[in-house]
This record gives C-alpha cells, structure tokens and sequence, in this order.
C-alpha cells in the first residue's frame, strides 16, 4: 500500500489516499475532486483549471502524468 496526498496528485489539500496501484491511487484522486466540485471549494476548483489548462498540451500533460507515476512508484511500500 502506498499514500499520496491530494496535493500530490495536483489537487488543492493534505487529504491522504492509499492504493496499491497508481491507477487506483488515480482513481481515488478523481472521485474526489468530484466531491470537491460538487462542493464548490474554490481550493480544488483553482486546481481543476491548472489541470485544464495543462491538459491543452498533451505533451505537457504526458509528462505531469509520468512525473506523479514514477514519484508513486518511488515511494515505501507499506503493509
């Protein structure tokens, strides 16, 4: 199991998910920032619209993609 925060994963706080796979952690990520929108918080909606912009670029976003990857693939392994 490996944690990672929502700030990590490009969000806008300390929130703490743990997955085995960076898909899943991906995921995680995901359903919450739904939550986030849904909620209006303005911290998470800033967040979303880097994350637009970024995605106008795909080789831009490749690369944020493969970054947040190899930094969950560097992290512990816990039990």
């Amino acid at each position: 199991m490996k944690t990672m925060t929502c700030r990590q994963l490009g969000g806008a706080c300390d929130l703490e998910f743990q997955a085995e796979t960076f898909d899943e952690m991906a995921a995680l990520s995901q359903q919450h920032g739904m939550e986030m929108l849904r909620n209006n918080d303005p911290a998470h909606l800033a967040a979303m619209r880097e994350m637009q912009a970024r995605m106008k670029d795909p080789d831009e976003m490749a690369a944020w993609f493969e970054a947040r990857k190899a930094e969950f693939e560097s992290l512990p392994h816990r039990p």
